[in-house]
C-alpha cells in the first residue's frame, strides 16, 4: 500500500487546522491537498480585498447609533500600501465625530478581512450592548480602510474613557474570517500597542461571540476600575470565562 492511500494521519489530521500529513504524488503534492490549499489561498485573498459593506451593518445594529468615518487611506491599494495612513482619520471623518463624555466607543474597521467584520463584528456588539446597558456609549463607529491604531484617535476625539476596536484580523491558510477586537483605555493618538489588550481568533472554529463579548466585557469594567490597560491588565481567567 503506497503513502496516498494509506492515511496513517487521519486521525491527528482531524484535532488541527494544521496541513500534516498530506502524503505525496511522487515528489509532489497529492491533487485533492493541492486544490485545498489554492483554494485557500484564494479565500485568504478575498477576505483581503473584500469591502465591508458598512451601511447593512449599521442597520443591523439599530436602533444604537451609527457614524461612518474613513481613514487617510483612499482605496485599498493605496491602505495595504500604507499603514500609516489607515492609522489617521480623514479631515472630513475628523469633523464629523460628537465630542461628548462617554466610557467606551466600539470601532468597526474593515482591517485585513472584510468577511470576519461582516460575518461576526454585529453579533459581538450586540451582545456587548447589552451587557454595558448601564454604560454611556458612544455611537458605534465604522471606520473604512482603517488599522487599530485609528481607534486612539477615534476615542480622543469622542473624549470616550476607552476604546474597543473590532477589525478583521490577517487571514491565514485555515482562517480567514478571524475578528480580533483591540481595547485601549484613556485613548490618544501615539499610544503604543503595550497599552492595549488583545482579543483574537473570533471565529467559527475560534473563540465564541459570546465567550469573547463576555472576555471585553470583563476587561472594559476593570480597565475603568483600575484605569489603565495593556500588559498592566491581565487576564483573570475564572472571572472572564462565560458564565452559561
Amino acid at each position: 500500500m503506497n503513502d496516498v492511500t494509506k492515511d496513517i494521519w487521519a486521525r491527528w489530521r482531524g484535532t488541527t487546522k494544521a496541513r500534516i500529513g498530506l502524503g505525496r504524488s511522487g515528489d509532489a503534492l497529492p491533487t485533492a491537498p493541492l486544490l485545498e490549499f489554492q483554494a485557500a489561498h484564494s479565500r485568504a485573498r478575498d477576505a483581503v480585498h473584500g469591502a465591508v459593506d458598512f451601511a447593512a451593518l449599521a442597520d443591523t445594529l439599530q436602533p444604537h447609533p451609527a457614524i461612518a468615518v474613513h481613514s487617510q487611506a483612499p482605496d485599498r491599494a493605496t491602505y495595504l500600501r500604507r499603514p500609516d495612513l489607515g492609522r489617521r482619520l480623514d479631515p472630513a471623518s475628523a469633523d464629523a465625530l460628537p465630542r461628548a463624555d462617554y466610557d467606551v466607543a466600539f470601532v468597526v474597521a474593515d482591517g485585513l478581512s472584510a468577511r470576519a467584520v461582516e460575518t461576526h463584528a454585529a453579533a459581538v456588539l450586540r451582545l456587548c450592548l447589552e451587557k454595558l446597558a448601564d454604560w454611556r456609549i458612544a455611537p458605534v463607529v465604522l471606520a473604512g480602510q482603517g488599522r487599530v491604531a485609528l481607534g486612539d484617535e477615534i476615542g480622543e476625539r469622542l473624549n470616550a474613557a476607552a476604546v474597543a476596536v473590532l477589525i478583521g484580523e490577517r487571514p491565514g491558510l485555515s482562517v480567514a474570517d478571524s475578528l480580533g477586537i483591540y481595547l485601549t483605555w484613556a485613548p490618544r493618538s501615539g499610544r503604543a500597542d503595550s497599552e492595549r489588550n488583545c482579543i483574537s481568533n473570533i471565529h467559527a472554529a475560534g473563540m465564541s461571540h459570546a465567550a469573547a463579548s463576555d472576555l471585553l466585557v470583563w476587561l472594559l469594567r476593570e480597565a475603568r476600575r483600575r484605569k489603565l490597560s495593556g500588559i498592566e491588565l491581565k487576564v483573570d481567567p475564572a472571572a472572564a470565562l462565560p458564565t452559561a
